[in-house]
């Protein structure tokens, strides 16, 4: 008998390496059938390896380290928290918003137990999900009603539908926008069964061009926020109010798709382009929709505040019950939603507001925290990088306040013995992943988005990246 073939009959089974201690260990803790996928998986490995000459060790235990780390990859969950280093605030690829503990919270109270969620219990029957949110969106919006959706293209599509259906709806061509994952207007205008009337040039749309579309089949006037693009030059178009005052001459109801559902005045910080819900509302819009997961900082949801007559057109047509929230993202919403009756809480406590809003030295001290720390560590295993502290900027992200460029500190990384795209590769595949920015040949932590609870994770991930 050659060794080849003495090594391979002694090669464990499955059934003996199941059986033994490690194998009912891995049963009690890991779904059965990734236990056997990956004992089979490590005995085919290893009988190719003596095939090849590469391997003598038949024994379990020199095998158990392999099967243990193959079930764990098997076994984990493919969603999965990432340490975002890009400086990105509401970074559509990595879930946007993120929310607070007080949300948090909430939402684990009402996920643990039975709720009230459809059940009125001042009378003793059934009642409306939404209730628990159309009181505290007056309140911050002051409109008359308000109604949640999945997403705000959601909202859109609901909107058209319910009172334009078969009938036109006018837009200026210069709003006629699309945002990431292919959302148009028109093809939203399309399913909705509305008719598009665009009226205007790309660059500028007056009130006259809205009033000469306007016929008997007119049902709706739209006007769309560029929440994500500018166009800057020979521009304009018609303001808010003044196509308000255009719809009451005609009797037809104006719907305003804000986007990025900015619930506070930015103009105290310097943000004069994003107008907010309250302010929109103020202006006599009909109905307004925007996101819940942008500057909202709440979870992904599509907003719509407005004018009694026309939420209750929307809470009756099918589509509203296709497309509701479930308990868990209203419990989020109640939660998000109570901290802007103070506007400074708010500031503070979402954490989407927080990060975006927060002063340059505070950035500063944060970044130079994490160099000091990853100096030491790399110290400690020898010259791998060239690490400083550098001055940048930072993007809302979300397609929210697409001009504006925010001032902040990151921790530059200039490896010495790979390269940054190999650091950044190896960064982006460690546990947890850390998404960070290539920038002039280096890597970049812009420590905007790096929370302080991360950086113990952030400081031992690099440090395994680079050696």
């Amino acid at each position: 008998m050659s060794e080849k073939q003495k090594l391979l009959k002694e090669l464990p089974s499955v059934d003996e390496i199941l059986k033994g201690d490690a194998g009912v260990r891995w049963c009690r803790a890991y779904p059965r059938r990734y236990v056997l996928q990956a004992i089979r998986d490590v005995i085919d490995m290893r009988r190719k390896e003596i095939m090849d000459a590469s391997s003598t060790d038949v024994s379990v235990e020199g095998m158990t380290g392999e099967i243990e780390m193959k079930i764990e990859k098997l076994s984990a969950f493919s969603l999965q928290p990432v340490i975002n280093a890009t400086g990105i605030v509401i970074h559509t690829n990595l879930g946007r918003s993120i929310l607070s503990e007080k949300i948090l919270d909430n939402v684990k109270k009402i996920a643990e137990s039975y709720s009230n969620l459809e059940y009125n219990l001042e009378e003793g029957r059934r009642g409306k999900r939404y209730a628990h949110i159309t009181g505290i969106l007056r309140e911050i919006t002051g409109a008359e009603d308000a109604l949640i959706v999945n997403n705000n293209a959601a909202a859109v599509l609901l909107c058209l539908s319910a009172l334009a259906k078969g009938r036109e709806v006018i837009v200026s061509r210069g709003e006629l926008v699309e945002i990431g994952g292919s959302f148009r207007v028109p093809d939203i205008m399309s399913l909705s069964g509305a008719v598009l009337r665009e009226v205007g040039t790309t660059n500028k749309t007056h009130l006259y061009d809205y009033k000469n579309a306007i016929n008997e089949n007119t049902a709706l006037i739209l006007k769309v926020h560029k929440s994500n693009y500018r166009i800057s030059g020979f521009t304009e178009e018609a303001p808010a109010a003044d196509l308000k005052k255009l719809s009451e001459e005609y009797h037809i109801p104006v719907m305003y798709d804000i986007g990025s559902g900015c619930m506070i005045d930015l103009k105290p910080y310097g943000i004069h382009s994003e107008p907010s819900v309250r302010e929109i509302i103020k202006s006599g819009v009909d109905v307004v929709t925007f996101s819940g997961d942008k500057l909202l900082g709440g979870p992904q949801g599509g907003v719509i505040v407005g004018r009694k007559e026309y939420i209750e057109k929307l809470q009756k047509n099918p589509l509203t019950r296709a497309l509701r929230i479930d308990k868990l993202t209203l419990a989020a919403f109640e939660a998000a939603l109570m901290e802007y009756l103070d506007e400074d809480k708010a500031v503070e406590n979402i954490p989407t507001l927080k990060m975006l809003l927060q002063k340059p030295e505070r950035i500063k001290e944060r970044a130079k925290q994490i160099a000091l720390r990853l100096k030491r560590k790399c110290a400690s295993g020898g010259k791998a990088a060239k690490i400083e502290v550098t001055e940048d900027t930072s993007k809302a992200g979300g397609g929210s306040l697409p001009e504006i460029e925010f001032p902040t500190y990151a921790v530059l990384i200039s490896p010495e013995n790979i390269s940054v795209n190999d650091l950044e590769e190896r960064l982006r595949k460690g546990t947890p992943a850390i998404i960070a920015r290539i920038k002039d040949h280096a890597l970049l932590l812009d420590a905007r988005t790096i929370r302080a609870d991360e950086i113990d994770s952030l400081v031992q991930g690099v440090n395994a990246a680079l050696y």
